[in-house]
């Protein structure tokens, strides 16, 4: 068994019956070879199902707006990312040169998107079972800390500035950086009156919650 196989074993929990599915999902496009984003489309899908159908079971008397919250914070990008550095991606990323050199390694979009490619390379290999497997043994402390249904902090600053007779938040880009492959917006939110706050991102959308999370924190202490 070589190197890769054994990690994979280790890691996904099923040894690989088709290894090439596995060294695709770990491949980025700048190697211009066939690379991990049918997977990840795949895998994203499958992810979400599978966590849907836990929270569905878990949290019985729920809501279908609160078990939305739980379902977006579990299967955010900054969530798999953290996954991927915790099971050891960056060690079997394939990069090319300059994608390497420019941090891709880091990246939290590419490591959050490999990990949803191999949850798709899992899931062709070994079916739903051995993926609902992996990601209830990497996801289940994420899902125990959530005491309760998280608000979107988006939604819970809008929340805010209604609460207050304050206009809705207003979201603004102020920057763009890095590479094509790894962006970093950084993005302005202000509520007339109340305050502003800036956040980062590897999205528009994520710099927004950034921001929308760091203006909260301060209108709240």
């Amino acid at each position: 068994m070589t190197g890769l196989e054994d990690w994979i074993a280790r890691t996904l929990g099923r040894a690989p019956q088709t290894l090439a599915l596995y060294q695709r999902a770990l491949t980025h496009g700048s190697r211009e070879e066939p690379d991990y984003e049918r997977l990840e489309f795949l895998g994203d899908r499958v992810l979400g199902l599978t966590i849907a159908r836990w929270l569905y079971d878990r949290f019985p008397d729920e809501p279908e707006g609160k078990l939305s919250w739980r379902l977006n914070a579990l299967v955010s990008g900054s969530v798999c990312a953290d996954v991927g550095r915790e099971i050891g991606v960056r060690v079997h990323l394939r990069l090319g040169k300059q994608a390497r050199d420019d941090g891709a390694a880091d990246s939290d979009n590419i490591l959050g998107d490999v990990v949803e490619a191999l949850i798709g390379a899992l899931y062709l290999d070994h079916g739903l079972d051995a993926v609902d497997a992996f990601i209830r043994a990497r996801w289940e402390s994420r899902l125990d800390h959530q005491q309760r249904a998280p608000r979107h902090p988006k939604s819970a600053l809008q929340e805010w500035a209604a609460a207050h007779r304050r206009k809705p938040p207003v979201y603004e880009q102020v920057e763009r950086s890095g590479p094509e492959h790894a962006p970093r917006f950084t993005v302005r939110v202000t509520v007339r009156h109340a305050g502003e706050a800036t956040g980062t991102g590897a999205s528009k959308q994520e710099a927004e919650t950034a921001a929308a999370r760091a203006l909260l924190e301060m209108l709240e202490t």
